[in-house]
Order: structure tokens, then sequence, then C-alpha cells
């Protein structure tokens, strides 16, 4: 059969062929696994079989045609399709090397050489296949080309069609993401609308409010303007007015003082007159004084006001009415001279007889010890005039104190300010520690005082302070520590009677050591107490009520007036002080210097307000807490004199403040009356209770 020749000889062509000679082994399937894998797996070309069908087919192509009959010859068609020999290889290798390039003038490699004649022997069979195969390889690849090809549009396809739609959706993400920046940008708008809409409507109302405020600050300032104006016009009618009353108080003034000059040249009638001429004198050197003072007064305050000149013009008549009442007195002595020179020629006899009745002694001044009044003399209202005078001269000092040292407390420098309440401090704080404890924390404060005062720095609050830190420090320290001795007394004293010694010894060594404090304590205590001087301010025309009862020593806030016994019990206290300071002398001192305000002081004191009026509850009250405290220091002192005072009031005053006391205010007369007639009984005044012993300055 055809078919089993074919066969036959496909088989003996396998048999000799390259692969059909190859030995096989049984193990390999266990060795060369993946070869197997790769018999298995799908035919691939090799990468050499372009190189093969370019080079090696074309050459080969005529033996082949010669060597194949004619018989079994394919057609043109076929033969045309197989005459590529692109994928033919060497029968002998599978993996043939690959061959080197032909040389440039044309003739074949080794390999093409050794290789052709194989080739050539091939049957027409086995072309016929190979191109087959070729055939199949190439439709396969055309295939794939195309198939790739439109794998490639359909990727492009694809990609285009993403991308369009990728485009789509970032357009549409644009506009999602821009819708809503434009809703947040509307709604942020509309938030800023309505909040200028508020702060608009706020603005508004706070620009009525404004206009409205505005309004009424232009009415206040209009009102104010019109009240400067007027005050300004007030003012400045009052300075006219003024000028017009001073320069009428100076005329008031020379003609008191020409007048006062006629009550000095009638010195050339002492001889004729009776009266005592010198009351003349002295009544006029007050006047004179009087109307200074106004007009000193109304100097430091301004201008004199009517009530200034209405009493300069009753000084001035009371001075015209001295005046003749000592001319009255001339005309009457000059006719009773002469009256006497009649007589002096029939009675000589008579003549000497009455120059010897005209020699009868007279009183002794106030302040000298004896008895104060008689009981048939006439008590006085108003004080002496030296006393006033010193009175005058001590406040007029307490005023200059104030002024020098005014820079300081006025300044607004935080500095200054510091200054000044630290020197205050050190000032008030140790009179606060005086106590009754021991004489040694006495002396640490008297120390810690001087040396305050003597310029050295002290320790107060934590801080080293000096009067040296400005330069009215001194001046300062001064007045506030007179200051507050005084205010010791009205408080401390009043409450604890007691008290009054220590604080009195204190401020008697500080006195004896630093005078100017100790005129600063009388100033402080005069001004506070008149009584103190003594003093009693008479109520002058045109005077408002509460200034009269500050002079007189009441306490005044808001226009209430303090209480009868507050008012006792405040003048008790600094009354009390006083006499507890004119008899106490410090204990470390020089004992060889007198006290700079000792005894004398205290009985020109007690002489000078039994010479006066009593005043009802005042004088009993002060009486009693003067004699109670200083009474046993002016018995050793005056003795038998001070007895007679003390009759003198028991037999004279008493009767005198009994009169003027009302039955509600007997308390502080029966008080004095049984206090002093025991004393009388004793023959003797007790010890003050709270009396500094000696026994307290050891301890």
């Amino acid at each position: 059969m055809p078919s089993e020749g074919r066969c036959w000889e496909t088989l003996s062509a396998l048999r000799n062929s390259s692969k059909g000679r190859l030995r096989y082994h049984r193990e390999w399937l266990m060795h060369y696994e993946d070869v197997l894998e790769e018999c298995t797996s799908l035919p691939k070309l090799s990468s050499y079989s372009g190189w093969v069908v370019d080079h090696i087919l074309p050459n080969t192509s005529p033996h082949l045609q010669e060597n194949s009959p004619s018989d079994n010859s394919p057609s043109s068609g076929s033969a045309s399709g197989l005459d590529q020999p692109s994928l033919l290889k060497s029968p002998v290798r599978s993996t043939p090397e690959p061959p080197s390039p032909s040389t440039p003038n044309g003739t074949k490699s080794t390999y093409e050489s050794q290789h052709t004649e194989p080739i050539a022997l091939l049957s027409s069979r086995a072309i016929k296949v190979e191109g087959c195969i070729r055939m199949y390889e190439l439709v396969h690849r055309m295939r794939g080309t195309e198939g790739l090809r439109q794998w490639q549009e359909e990727q492009e396809r694809k990609a285009r069609a993403l991308s369009e739609m990728a485009s789509e959706q970032l357009k549409r993400f644009d506009e999602l993401k821009e819708l809503k920046l434009h809703k947040e940008f509307q709604d942020l708008q509309e938030v800023m609308e309505k909040s200028t809409r508020e702060a608009l409507g706020h603005q508004e109302k706070l620009k009525a409010e404004h206009r409205h405020r505005a309004k009424i600050l232009n009415l206040k300032l209009r009102e104010a303007e019109q009240q400067r104006v007027k005050q300004a016009e007030q003012e400045q009618l009052r300075k006219e007015e003024g000028q017009v009353r001073l320069r009428s108080l100076y005329t008031l003034q020379e003609e008191v003082l020409q007048l006062n000059q006629q009550l000095d040249a009638s010195n050339q009638h002492k001889d004729l007159l009776n009266v005592d001429l010198a009351a003349f004198q002295t009544r006029g050197n007050q006047l004179c004084s009087l109307i200074s003072g106004i007009i000193r007064t109304t100097l430091e305050s301004g201008y004199p006001t009517a009530e200034n000149q209405a009493e300069a013009e009753k000084t001035l008549q009371e001075m015209r009415d001295l005046l003749s009442n000592l001319e009255q007195e001339i005309t009457r002595a000059y006719e009773v001279k002469k009256k006497q020179d009649e007589e002096e020629a029939r009675a000589k006899m008579q003549e000497s007889q009455v120059q010897q009745g005209s020699g009868a002694p007279t009183q002794p001044p106030v302040h000298s010890p004896g008895p104060a009044v008689t009981q048939n003399e006439d008590l006085q209202v108003k004080v002496q005039d030296s006393t006033m005078q010193w009175y005058q001269q001590l406040q007029d000092a307490s005023a200059k104190c104030v002024l020098a040292f005014e820079g300081l407390t006025s300044s607004k420098d935080s500095q200054a300010k510091k200054i000044k309440m630290d020197l205050q401090k050190a000032a008030t704080i140790p009179v606060s520690q005086i106590s009754t404890i021991a004489g040694s924390k006495l002396k640490e404060v008297f120390e810690k005082i001087h040396s305050l005062l003597s310029g050295k720095p002290v320790q107060s609050g934590g801080r080293s302070v000096s009067v040296t830190l400005n330069p009215q420090g001194l001046d300062f320290v001064q007045y506030k520590l007179a200051e507050k001795f005084v205010k010791q007394g009205e408080e401390e004293v009043a409450s604890h009677h007691e008290a009054a010694f220590p604080i009195a010894v204190v401020a008697s060594g500080i006195w004896e050591l630093h005078p100017k404090v100790g005129d600063l304590i009388l100033a402080h205590l005069h001004k506070k107490c008149p009584y103190s001087v003594p003093f009693y301010p008479a109520f002058k025309e045109g005077m408002a009520l509460e200034d009269y009862q500050r002079m007189l020593g009441y306490q005044v806030t808001d226009s209430k007036v303090e209480q009868q016994d507050n008012f006792l019990k405040r003048m008790s206290g600094m009354i009390r002080l006083y006499a507890a300071i004119i008899q106490l002398q410090w204990p470390y001192g020089n004992r060889q210097e007198a006290h700079p305000h000792g005894l004398n002081h205290g009985w020109r004191w007690l002489a000078q307000i039994l010479n006066m009026e009593p005043l009802s509850d005042v004088t009993a009250t002060l009486l009693f807490d003067f004699l109670e405290v200083c009474g046993n220091a002016l018995m050793k002192q005056y003795q038998v004199q001070f007895w007679k005072m003390i009759l003198l009031i028991k037999e004279d005053y008493f009767p005198r403040i009994e009169a003027i006391t009302s039955s509600g205010q007997m308390g502080s007369f029966i008080r004095l009356k049984q206090f002093l007639e025991k004393c009388l009984q004793r023959r003797d005044i007790p010890v003050p209770k709270g009396f500094l012993t000696s026994s307290f300055w050891r301890s």
C-alpha cells in the first residue's frame, strides 16, 4: 500500500535523522524533568528561525527542485508558499549555534557550507511538511499580529473610554467641588452680611447712646462753664469787696494805733490819776494786737469778710471809748488836783495823812503763789493778754512747721510718698508702744524716738528710716510725733488714767532734748483742748455754730456734735496728760537742768482758771482731773500757798460753780467737792494712781 510505504520511509528517515541516532536513557526522566516540561509545553519557534528563512532557504531552493520527483512535486501555488526556508533547522543538532553572517563578497560561511548538503537531501515530503509548518506559522503569526493589533486597538479604545470617563468624572468632581465652594461662599457671605447688619445695628445703637451722652455732657459742661463764670464773677466781686475791706481795715488799724499813741501820751498825767493807767495801756495794746491779728488772719485766708470788718470797727469803737474814759479820768483828776491844791494851803497835816493812806499793799500777780482771787473781786471772762500772746505764738509756730513740710505731704512722687509713710510710722508707732510694763521697755521707746529725731537711722517695718532721707523730714516727724502724744492723751489716757504717766515721762524727756517738739505738743494740746491754756473761746457775731463748737473742743461730724460725756472724757484725758508732763522728768537725763515746762506752769494754769468765770460741768471736771494727777506735786512744791489755794476754791469758787451747774450736771461738782474736802481733812493730797516709782525703772 502506498500509505504503508510512506510510513516506513518516514520511519527510516526519522531513524537516519540526527534525533533518531540519539541514545535514550530510562532514568533521564528522573534527572531531566525540566526537559520534559519543555517538551509538553506548547511549541515555540526558535529565535533563529527568521535568520534561517532569510539566509539559508533561498540558497537551497535550486537543489530541492532538482532532487524532487516530478510526480510528487506540489503545485506552483503550494511550492511558492513552501519555498520560504525560514524555519529549517539542521537534522543533526537540535539547538544549533547561531550562524555567522556572510562575508561582504557573497561567499558562504563555514556553517552554511556544512549544512547545505543535508538540507538538499531532504525529501519533498519533508519539504512539504516544513512548508506547511512555515505556512501555519506565518498564518499564525499573521493572526497573532492581527489579534495583537485588534487587542491594541481594543486597549486603546478602552484607554480612550477610561480616559474620557475619568475626564468626565474629573469634570463632575470639579463641578461638585465648585458647587460646594460656591455654597460655602454663600453661607459665609450670609454670615458676614448678618454680622455686618448686627455690627451696624450695634454701631447705630452706640452712636445714639454716644449722642445722648454727648448731649448730657454738653449740658453739664455748659452748666459747669456757667457756674465757673458765675464763681469767677463772685470771686472777682469778693476780691474787689475784700480789697475795699482790707483798705478799710488798714484805715481802722491806723486810727487805732493813733489812739493808742494818745493813750501812751497820757503818761504825763500819771501822777494826777488815781486809777491804774497801765490797765488802759494794756487794753489799748490788746486792741491793737486784736486788729493786727484780724488783718493777719484775713491775709492768710484771702480777703477780709464783713464779719472781720465789723469786728475791726467794734475794736476801734472800743478803743475810742477807752480813750474817752481816760480823758474823763484825766479831767476828773485835774479837778481833784485843783481842789487838793486849794486845800493844801489850809491843811498840810491832812495832806500828809492822805499821802500815807495811799500806800496800801497791792495784790500779787496771779501767777505767783498765793490766793488767785478774793471774794470781793469780779472774775474775768477772758484770759490774760500775755497768756493769749503765748498761745498765739505756739499756734503760729505750729502753722509755720506745717508750711515747712508742705512739699513732702503734697508731693505726688511715689518715692516721696513712701518716705512720708515710713517717717510717719517711725514717729507714731513707738508712741503707741508706750506702756506701764517695765522701765526698760520705756527706755527702748525713748531711745528709738530720740535717735529718729537726732537723724540716726532706725528700723521701722523691716526697713531703715531716717529723717535725712528728705530735707523736710525732721519738721514732719516733729509735728507728727507731737500730734501723736496729744492723741494718746485724748484716747488712751481718757480710757486708762494710769497711762498718763509713762506717756508723759517720755514726752517730757523728748521735750528736754528737742524743745521744738514740746512747743508743738502744747500747740496741739491748746488747739484740741483750749481749756489747757486756759482759754474760753468767745462766740463771735456771724460765726457758724459748728465752727464755734469746734473751737470749744467738740468733735463735729456731718453737722452732728459729739455727746457731752464723750467730750468731757477727751478733755479729761488731755488735762491729765498735761498735769503728768509738768511734774515728771526723764530719769536718765541731766538732773541739773530744769524741767522745760515744770510745775510753775501748773500753778499758773490753776491760778488763771480760778481767775476766770467757771463753765458748767467743764471747770469742775478739769479741776478734779488736774488736782488728782498734779495735786500731790503742787502740795510738795508750794506747801502753805497751795493749801490757801485749796481753801479759796472751797470757800469762794465752789459757790460760783454750784450757781451755774444744773441739777443734771452735779456729778462732776460733787466729785470735786468730796475730793477736796477729804484732802483738807487729811491735810494731804494722795499720790495719783499709776505714778511711776523707782521700782518701775529697775524692772
